[in-house]
């Protein structure tokens, strides 16, 4: 009798309430795997990020912007995409600022290799920045420490409660900028490495567990809610629709389109050094 070996994918994501629940049905051996074993990692995307750099996970979530320094490593999974249709990461301030005047002042941002950072850099290319952990950066800008504030995440939805200003919703400009495309935030990508048939085999298997948590939305949150820092259920749900939705099932035309906008975009601008290649697997 021949028993099959079973492979051990690593699959790296950020602990928030929107992996946690794309990945639901895969962390809870939801779904029949295969011959695949699914080893989840837990670290924030600037860390993820950086590791992406160097290859480490074969499944990582990574920021649109540090995919263009991977893509040699790393092809994009056509599931999982954090995608905004007319929203997405928001400029906030202490007090009202006019967007023409974020030139003039210093800005907490989550990381450089975020794609909210370069969105922000081509909205603005000269501004004073200093990168604060994406959780404190609202206690930045309250306490005086900075100026204004680059908010990703669910701060997004809480910061007028804190007496915050919004100054501009990148999002809503690039929807204007584009004629029409969301903003890309962050994929999954997969090593190369794997060859097509894994490949294929994983990215079938996070299309599933995507839709297992769309299909099994009441169990999927109460799952996520462990990694909602803080969040009621309510604000949870609302957070975890904004950033898991038809886009997350499949990027679809426009949001293909729309990664290779913000990094064509970014490269012209002489903020990524070189043109970048994306290859979405399968």
């Amino acid at each position: 009798m021949t028993t099959t070996e079973t492979r051990t994918i690593t699959v790296a994501h950020s602990p928030d309430s929107d992996d946690a629940f794309m990945f639901y049905a895969l962390a809870t051996h939801k779904l029949e795997t295969g011959d695949l074993d699914f080893q989840h990692v837990l670290e924030d995307i600037q860390t993820l990020n950086e590791k992406a750099m160097k290859g480490v996970y074969d499944v990582t979530a990574i920021s649109f912007h540090a995919y263009a320094y991977v893509a040699d490593k790393y092809a994009l999974l056509p599931h999982g995409a954090s995608i905004g249709d007319n929203y997405g990461p928001i400029v906030v301030a202490n007090q009202e600022l006019d967007p023409s005047e974020l030139s003039k002042v210093k800005i907490a941002v989550p990381g450089k290799l975020t794609s909210a950072f370069l969105a922000l850099s081509i909205y603005q290319p000269n501004f004073r920045y200093e990168v604060v952990p994406f959780d404190q950066i609202i206690e930045a800008v309250t306490s005086g420490g900075c100026d204004a504030g680059l908010l990703i995440h669910e701060g997004q939805l809480f910061y007028q409660n804190l007496g915050l200003h919004k100054v501009l919703d990148l999002g809503e400009w690039w929807h204007e900028h584009t004629g029409g495309l969301p903003l890309p935030m962050g994929g999954n990508a997969i090593r190369r490495s794997l060859g097509s048939e894994t490949i294929n085999q994983v990215s079938e298997l996070l299309k599933e567990s995507i839709q297992y948590s769309l299909d099994n939305r009441e169990d999927a949150l109460a799952y996520s809610m462990q990694f909602a820092r803080d969040m009621d259920p309510a604000l949870a749900d609302r957070f975890v629709a904004m950033w898991v939705n038809d886009l997350t099932l499949d990027y679809g035309d426009r949001g293909r389109e729309a990664v290779r906008r913000l990094l064509a975009e970014g490269h012209e601008r002489g903020i990524i050094p070189h043109p970048v290649d994306i290859e979405f697997a399968g």
